[in-house]
């Protein structure tokens, strides 16, 4: 188990927090914390979180993706909020804009399992992309819906960050054995 570290060698992962209120200090943000929660179990390696919130408005959300990405070098993001129906929830499109390309079994399998605890996870629209070497996932905004969705995908996260040449991450087998072939 590795609680997030300030070690600049540790391993940067972006999260980002999609919230109105939260980035106007309204609400307190469960998500970005939920996030951080689950990794400190699923994660063996060192690791730093790299956190972000922004408002549910696109250009900001494509610009803290990219700057996650790319200044910060995180080859793992984690957005929560903003992948409902509503109006205001551009999560997923702005996800798919900064991303080179999609990954979607991920977001078929989150709603999958999420649909198992509560029949509006059919509401649901997160996706998962590449943006170079680094893998973007959208995450619902609650923390325990937040651990259904990252303890059904995250087997294969590590194994796609080392197809796309991202970094090495190692999770606790007491928590997430992640899947990789075997040489």
């Amino acid at each position: 188990m590795a609680a997030p570290v300030t070690d600049l060698a540790a391993t940067p992962i972006g999260i980002l927090t999609v919230s109105d209120r939260a980035s106007r200090g309204e609400y307190e943000d469960k998500g970005g914390p939920g996030i951080v929660a689950a990794l400190s179990e699923l994660l063996a390696s060192p690791w730093r979180a790299v956190a972000r919130v922004v408002p549910d408005e696109q250009p900001l959300i494509e610009a803290a993706l990219v700057e996650l990405v790319e200044r910060e070098r995180c080859s793992l993001v984690l957005t929560t909020g903003g992948t409902g129906p509503s109006p205001r929830d551009v999560t997923p499109e702005a996800t798919e804009a900064v991303c080179d390309r999609l990954m979607p079994g991920f977001g078929e399998l989150m709603r999958t399992v999420s649909l198992r605890e509560v029949p509006t996870a059919i509401l649901s629209r997160q996706i998962a992309g590449l943006r170079g070497r680094a893998l973007i996932i959208n995450l619902p905004g609650k923390p325990s819906a937040i651990r259904t969705c990252l303890d059904a995908v995250f087997p294969a996260v590590p194994y796609c960050l080392d197809l796309s040449g991202g970094d090495r991450l190692e999770t606790d087998p007491a928590f997430c054995v992640a899947f990789r072939p075997k040489s």
